[in-house]
Formats: structure tokens, C-alpha cells, sequence
């Protein structure tokens, strides 16, 4: 109960700063969601890695009003809609490498135009494995919230460790190519991706977001042990080393 009032003051902390923005509330809302994860969310994993939500809050616009960004693709259909975002890699001067590779994710809209369903191409589940992307969801709900920054930031001392291979460095080369650097943190490598977001719009000041840099580091054993990214102007960093056994 306590940790209830605590968040909805801090909703009230951000509907105070945020005059007239309601789509911090829906965002806001969609994490609180969070604390009873199993009751408001299913995942399906198959070729790809899909987050339902039973209960939608977002609208498609709220998307295009945090990110600044309109979609690579967006398919109508008769009481729905299906947009992508989709990532190419390019190399030093910019140019997208051919032949493309290339991931994406995908959003779902019910008739209320609300989101249904998130969903993670094959591609990005070589640097990002399901078990992985679940536990790391999973510890949203007890995220710390910075009102200032606008970020989360995940406490992973109380998760449940998992038992799950860390990928392998040449495994996730074989499937992105080389990297456009590589640079050392003590003992480890760190392998630079860059890849360009595809889309039809980006607002006036904005541009910058279209680029977006994947940071991957290995161990000594090679294997990956961490990777951070923004995506859409969606910063994310996951430290596998904190959910394993």
C-alpha cells in the first residue's frame, strides 16, 4: 500500500510538472501496470518476442509525441493498425551496407487505436535473448523513476536470478556483420554498431535520433555481457551478468 501511494505521488509530481501533458500520465499508468505484470501483460515468443497488453492504455500518438519520430511503415486494416520501425546498418560514411542487415520492432493499435501488442524482430534477439528481455521487462515494475530525466532505472537485487546462456561473440557477429569499431574497457571488448532508423517523419530538431548506436561488450570468454542502445530516442542498457545464476 505504501508503495501505491508512493507512485501515484510521484504521478502527481509529474501531472504538476507535466501541465496538460497526458501522455507522461498514460506512460506512467502502463508502468503500474507493471507491479502485477502477469495480471496486465502476456508474452509470446516464437520467431519474434511479443509483449500483449490485456489492458491497453498508449495511444499510436503517444508514441510519435515521446519519440519525435513517425514510423517506417504503417499497414491499415479494418478495425487496426500495424506500424514498423525499421533499423538498417550502415557503415563510417553513413551508407546502408548492402546486402541490408537490418531488425525491427512493431506496434499493434486495437479500434480504439490503443497498443495491443509490441513486438522485437529475430535479429534483435541475438543481442537481446528472450529470457533476457523478460526478466529485464519484469523489473520495470520496480523501477526507480528519475522525474527530471524522465528515465527508469531497474533495481535487479531482488530478481530472481534465471539459469540462460550468454550469447557467444561470434554467434552475434554471424548475424550483424563486423562492427564499425571496437574499443577496450579493461579486459573487455566492446564492439560499436551503427544502425539508421528508417521513417517517414522526424520532427525539427530531432534528427539526431535516427541514429542509433549499439554498444556491445564481450568478456574474456567472449561472451556478450552487456548491451546498450537507443532506439527511437528509447535509451536501453541491460547488464546480462545481473540475471544470471
Amino acid at each position: 500500500m505504501i508503495k501505491k501511494i508512493v507512485k501515484w505521488g510521484c504521478l502527481l509530481l509529474l501531472t504538476t510538472c507535466l501541465t496538460g501533458c497526458f501522455v507522461w500520465i498514460r506512460a506512467y499508468q502502463t508502468y503500474l501496470q507493471m507491479d502485477e505484470f502477469d495480471q496486465n501483460f502476456d508474452l509470446v515468443v516464437d520467431k519474434e518476442f511479443s509483449l500483449l497488453f490485456k489492458d491497453p492504455i498508449l495511444y499510436s500518438e503517444d508514441f510519435v509525441s515521446l519519440s519525435k519520430i513517425q514510423p517506417s511503415t504503417s499497414q491499415p486494416y479494418v478495425s487496426s493498425k500495424l506500424w514498423h520501425y525499421w533499423f538498417k546498418k550502415i557503415n563510417a560514411q553513413n551508407t546502408i551496407i548492402q546486402p541490408e542487415i537490418k531488425f525491427y520492432f512493431s506496434l499493434n493499435f486495437n479500434e480504439d487505436d490503443r497498443l495491443t501488442k509490441l513486438s522485437l524482430s529475430p535479429l534483435f534477439l541475438q543481442i537481446a535473448p528472450p529470457e533476457f528481455l523478460e526478466i529485464s521487462i519484469r523489473s520495470v515494475g520496480g523501477a526507480k523513476i528519475n522525474t527530471k530525466k524522465r528515465q527508469l532505472k531497474a533495481d535487479t537485487s531482488n530478481i530472481k536470478k534465471i539459469v540462460a546462456e550468454l550469447p557467444l561473440k561470434s554467434q552475434v557477429v554471424s548475424q550483424l556483420g563486423e562492427p564499425l569499431l571496437i574499443e577496450k574497457s579493461g579486459e573487455d571488448d566492446i564492439y560499436i554498431y551503427h544502425f539508421i532508423l528508417q521513417t517517414t517523419h522526424v520532427e525539427e530538431g530531432y534528427e539526431d535520433r535516427l541514429l542509433n548506436v549499439i554498444r556491445l561488450t564481450f568478456n574474456q570468454s567472449d561472451k556478450l555481457v552487456r548491451m546498450a542502445g537507443r532506439f527511437a530516442g528509447l535509451k536501453i542498457s541491460i547488464n546480462y551478468q545481473k540475471y544470471v545464476k
